[in-house]
């Protein structure tokens, strides 16, 4: 979602010679590949499978891999999006040999040294030598931590290119019609981090949660690999299934789930992503988390962070449900020419 609309544009541009690295950090069909079919990236030039493991490991694969890589092809740069692992194995390779690092997304902070995308981009972000944060929080944060302002240009988020670019697809979509749901009449959640799937306690007061609301509006949940496993080893499968409201799905692509999203009353979440998708959207967002890297879209936005507080959670679905929420405000230059301005950046000297 990130990288689509740069390598669009890339493409078209003759000052650009770009070639599309794909680590197979996230492997799963439904969650990578049916992405580069709907966002119409073009197959990745390299891929270097490294598939699911430790975080240790899996850093440990994509830095032994993408070496050999940069031996091969030499880059002038190398361009990183996000906080994943691959972003920071890469960046690290990059560093040691001398290739200038671009880093997409920067400066953005949880402060939460438990969380691994944390170290991620602590990590990144000192090594990068061109920083791109999407908001003034991000801007603020890298120039308390001592970055030159000459590294850092404020230019908006990708996120939301991607999501403008393909309005007409989304909006076609008909996932609402397969899943016999109204707009409005639904509430949509994701779950997938650790620290809510991997705690039985944590998970349980989220899903007494969800029980709560199911009794006013039905709620779909697009089920991640990880939760799907945690919820077999939980044995949670019997309560769910007597949520007779609650509507279980497989990962859906993005054009499906983005529909999804803009078609619901409220979102549950605890990705940072759709936080953002949903402050843009104006649609309310309850956070399953203690913290976020995205704080604008609480300041300015939509959302509002309850962790796995069931009584938190349920306190603001009242105010939902009362339409006492509030209504927020779309962030600056969140407004789909990110890519031009990253574009445009990009031909100066790094």
């Amino acid at each position: 979602m990130k990288i689509a609309p740069i390598m669009r544009q890339m493409k078209n541009d003759n000052v650009f010679d770009p070639i599309l690295l794909h680590t197979g950090q996230h492997y799963d069909v439904l969650m990578s590949e049916n992405f580069f079919s709907e966002l119409k990236i073009p197959k990745p030039d390299i891929y270097l499978g490294v598939g699911s493991n430790t975080h240790a490991k899996q850093v440990a694969a994509i830095m032994d891999k993408f070496d050999d890589i940069c031996e091969q092809i030499k880059p002038d740069v190398i361009l990183v999006v996000g906080d994943v692992n691959s972003t920071m194995a890469c960046s690290l390779v990059a560093s040691k040999k001398g290739i200038k690092i671009v880093h997409v997304e920067a400066g953005i902070r949880s402060f939460d040294r438990t969380m691994p995308e944390e170290i991620n981009r602590l990590v990144t972000d000192s090594l990068a030598d061109l920083l791109l944060p999407p908001s003034k929080d991000a801007v603020e944060n890298l120039k308390k931590e001592g970055h030159d302002n000459k590294k850092i240009e404020l230019v908006g988020n990708i996120m939301i290119d991607t999501l403008f670019n393909f309005q007409k697809q989304i909006h076609e979509s008909k996932i609402l019609v397969k899943l016999g749901i109204e707009e409005k009449s639904f509430a949509t959640i994701t779950l997938h981090r650790p620290s809510n799937v991997d705690s039985k306690a944590d998970f349980y007061n989220i899903l007494k949660a969800i029980e709560y609301v199911q009794n006013y509006l039905k709620v779909v949940f697009p089920v991640h690999p990880r939760t799907q496993k945690m919820i077999e080893r939980f044995r949670f499968k019997d309560y769910i299934s007597r949520m007779k409201n609650l509507i279980i799905i497989e990962p859906l692509g993005y054009f499906d789930f983005s529909k999804l999203v803009a078609g619901s009353r409220f979102v549950f979440t605890d990705s940072g992503g759709i936080q953002e998708e949903t402050t843009v959207l104006q649609i309310p967002c309850i956070t399953l988390r203690d913290n976020t890297e995205r704080p604008i879209t609480i300041s300015e936005g939509t959302n509002e962070l309850a962790g796995s507080d069931t009584e938190k959670i349920i306190g603001y679905v009242n105010t939902i449900l009362n339409g006492e929420w509030k209504k927020g405000i779309i962030p600056a230059l969140w407004d789909g020419k990110t890519t031009e301005r990253i574009i445009k950046r990009l031909k100066k000297p790094i």
